[in-house]
């Protein structure tokens, strides 16, 4: 038997063609007579539709058609979480518009160019009304109501029937209300469809080529609106160039396009302008968080109280049920908290709906809650390494219940700490910092740092398939990657159980005519799922191909190996094997080819953890923030390949750190975008960020074969807070108790200047009365409840 290749680093082997330029992309799909698709978008945030007038777009050179949202009559697309019935967002605006961007006419030609110019004529006449882009301004009385029905812009909520009463026995209480901004998703490729009725095979009622993360749950959302039966509709996604939750539903365009297609029995095709995508993609995060922690004034942590804000955007989807549902989930972190009391409320605004961004509510949660620490290390004078260390749950713990139901399967939190410190220094770090401020230096040293745990993985299984044939191995997932290295990792699992060379697997994904089911890729996922069928149809392969090689060769099966030569042989006996493209041979001469295929269901969830340390020069003079070195120690389990781990690292870094320092997808107090151009968005580009160091610590998972917790979005959960943190850790000696999100040059000069005329210790404000009013859904969560609330 061969050594094993699990845990070690393997090039990936997508990246030739990707390199190479040979990517396919929906951009890329031109079916023959194929027509252009376009959208009249609204200029306002908030405004009745009077009239709209087509007649001048229709006439235009090259325009086929141009429809109106009656006209049309596209279905609503099922959103991909449902918050609020009464708060659906329909394919085209009907009565008003909502949100500035919000589509209410398309226009179809022959071609893009004349589309984008017949757009132009297209004469809407609106009635504006007041808008509220804030969701604390939302609340307020008088507010303009988004959906004047419901008699509220609260599309949902609950709160905890226990309050302050969780802080009871605290000698120290430290409140803030911290912001979570909003933040565009930004994928490379920005949202694209190709809709065929039929499509080239006429196998199918509508084939549809999107730039998707989850083929089949577009599959689903198209077959619901349009009453089709699921298998005559088929969805192909080719190379898809980033998602990060953006791309994880059915777009109400990908909705729009099909109702063309269909009526006109003609290919119809979208692609997205990044103009669009800033605008109409679901934004991210959008939370404004209150908090309470209660310690002891030797700082262990007696309780915790949270009332949350989600910014649902104009319409009630998956935006507003993050602060409701993951947030929630891990708001009780790597930590021992006797009691919790959350409640949450999600708010409609005329702005862009919001949806799912790398970690999706988990890293709201880590954000608040390392806050809370480094706000109570301050009130007690502790370090917050000390601070955190005192209050960690033991590796003793797991398996363990949260007090909000979430069950952590294993970890060792101080491990990850201890090792981000080593690699920081952090004791040395503190020295420079003390130096420079001796020094009266102006370029401040800031240390921030951050312990979190995640969940991933759980919730619905997936699908593998094993096929060995003469020429080497098909491989087919339910998962559909988006630039993961799932090929390789896939590949990898499959290589070191049959001994068959990688370039001869051939990795098959992302269409729903060649994969009969799957989950898509979504909350890092993947590996431990997608990952875990594949294992076990593989194994299936291996026990058939072991009962062939046995026969074969003579032998009993148990004592038929994997040899390191491309077969099977007998243990011990060199000169006894038979190659896989000899027993592909023989099953297909007996009618039973070597295809086996497999659902895994996970056991439960997994739950990542980490710690990252973020270094920062601050100039106190200007307020500007230099990140210097960013420290990440993440923990997903069993590491299959360090170098795709690495990968997701620093990439999940990246987006936390520019979260922290850069973006905001801002609006004035009419609901218009200030920066939805990439001339004006904060993405960093390598210049503003430092070299990454990352490294891991190995704590498996007992809930799936592999061992592997999910990896994509861990970094991005860590290294936000750290980063904030360590922007207020170096003006903690000026007065400085908080900095919000992102940590401008602007915003550091304004809280220097605060603190200096003693006001930088300013951190709480009195949360809106709204969670007063929300319906009660159980108590505090104490230690000794045995209910887990999910």
């Amino acid at each position: 038997m061969v050594g094993s290749m699990l845990g070690n680093e393997v090039q990936r082997i997508e990246d030739p063609e990707l390199l190479r330029g040979a990517g396919s992309y929906v951009g890329n799909y031109a079916p023959p007579g194929v027509l252009h698709l376009g959208f009249v978008r609204a200029p306002l945030a908030h405004a009745r539709i009077e009239s709209i007038d087509l007649a001048a777009a229709t006439a235009a050179p090259g325009i086929v058609a141009a429809y109106t949202a009656a006209e049309l009559d596209a279905p609503t697309p099922p959103p991909f979480v449902v918050l609020n019935d009464d708060c659906a967002r329909p394919a085209l605006a009907t009565d008003r518009v909502r949100f500035a961007g919000e589509p209410v006419a398309v226009v179809l030609g022959k071609s893009r160019a004349a589309v984008e110019d017949a757009i132009e004529l297209v004469d809407v006449d609106y009635a504006e009304l007041p808008a509220v882009a804030d969701p604390e301004r939302a609340l307020r009385p008088g507010a303009e109501l988004q959906f004047p029905e419901l008699g509220t812009n609260v599309a949902g909520g609950y709160r905890d029937a226990a309050g302050a009463e969780v802080l009871d026995g605290a000698d120290v209480v430290v409140r803030a209300r911290i912001e979570n901004q909003r933040v565009a998703v930004v994928p490379l490729e920005g949202n694209a469809i190709v809709a065929e009725p039929g499509g080239a095979d006429r196998d199918h009622d509508i084939t549809a080529h999107v730039s998707t993360q989850m083929p089949h749950g577009v599959r689903s959302g198209l077959a619901t609106a349009f009453g089709l039966d699921p298998q005559r509709v088929r969805v192909v996604a080719p190379h898809v160039g980033g998602a990060f939750g953006g791309k994880a539903g059915l777009a109400p365009e990908h909705a729009v396009a099909v109702a063309l297609a269909l009526r006109w029995e003609n290919p119809v095709k979208w692609v997205e302008s990044r103009a669009e995508n800033m605008q109409a993609m679901p934004h991210g995060r959008g939370q404004v968080q209150y908090a309470e922690l209660g310690l002891t004034r030797q700082g262990e942590i007696r309780g915790l109280r949270c009332r949350v804000l989600g910014d649902s955007g104009a319409y009630a989807g998956f935006g507003g049920s993050l602060a409701m549902g993951p947030t929630r989930t891990m708001s009780q972190g790597v930590y021992r908290i006797p009691a919790i009391s959350y409640s949450a409320a999600a708010v409609l605004t005329n702005t862009t709906p919001v949806g799912a961004f790398r970690g999706a509510g988990r890293p709201e949660a880590a954000a608040m809650l390392e806050r809370m620490m480094d706000l109570a290390a301050a009130e007690l004078d502790m370090d917050p390494v000390a601070l955190r260390r005192k209050n960690f749950l033991s590796q003793q713990d797991f398996p363990l219940t949260t007090l909000v139901g979430a069950q952590y399967d294993s970890g060792d939190y101080d491990l990850a700490l201890t090792e981000a410190l080593r690699l920081a220094d952090y004791e040395g770090l503190r020295v420079e910092q003390d130096r420079r401020i001796r020094d009266g230096e102006d370029r401040l040293l800031g240390i921030g740092v951050a312990s979190y745990v995640e969940i991933t993985g759980g919730g619905t299984g997936d699908y593998g398939e094993v096929e060995v044939h003469e020429d080497g191995v098909r491989i087919t997932v339910g998962t559909s990657a988006h630039g993961q290295g799932h090929a390789t990792s896939f590949a990898m699992i499959v290589a070191d159980l049959l001994g068959i060379p990688l370039d001869d697997i051939e990795f098959v994904q992302s269409d729903t005519a060649r994969v009969p089911r799957g989950g898509g890729t979504g909350g890092s996922r993947s590996l431990q799922i997608g990952g875990s069928a594949l294992r076990r149809a593989g194994e299936q392969v291996l026990q058939r191909a072991r009962e062939i090689a046995a026969a074969e060769l003579e032998a009993a099966p148990e004592d038929i190996v994997v040899t390191g030569s491309g077969g099977l042989g007998v243990a011990g006996v060199p000169a006894a094997e038979i190659s896989w493209p000899k027993l592909a041979r023989t099953a297909d001469e007996h009618g039973t080819p070597l295809t086996e295929h497999a659902d895994f269901q996970p056991g439960g969830a997994s739950f990542p953890f980490g710690a990252h340390v973020s270094v920062v020069e601050v100039d106190a003079e200007t307020g500007a923030v230099r990140p210097v070195r960013h420290i990440a120690v993440d923990d997903c389990g069993r590491v299959l390949n360090p170098l795709i781990v690495r990968g997701q690292q620093h990439g999940g870094a990246a987006q936390g750190i520019a979260q922290a320092l850069w973006e905001h997808m801002a609006y004035d107090e009419d609901g218009n975008p200030l920066n939805a151009t990439l001339a004006d968005y904060g993405i960093p580009s390598a210049a503003e960020l430092p070299s990454l160091e990352v490294a891991g610590t190995e704590t498996p998972s007992p809930h799936n074969p592999l061992g592997a917790k999910g990896i994509g979005e861990s970094a991005t959960v860590g290294s936000t807070p750290a980063v904030q943190n360590a922007v207020v850790d170096a003006l903690r000696h000026l007065g400085v108790r908080h900095v919000d999100m992102p940590a401008t040059p602007e915003r550091v000069w304004r809280a220097i200047r605060a603190a200096e005329t003693g006001n930088g210790a300013e951190t709480w404000q009195e949360p809106p009365a709204v969670f007063d009013e929300l319906p009660v859904r159980g108590g505090a969560r104490t230690r000794d409840e045995d209910e887990a609330v999910v």
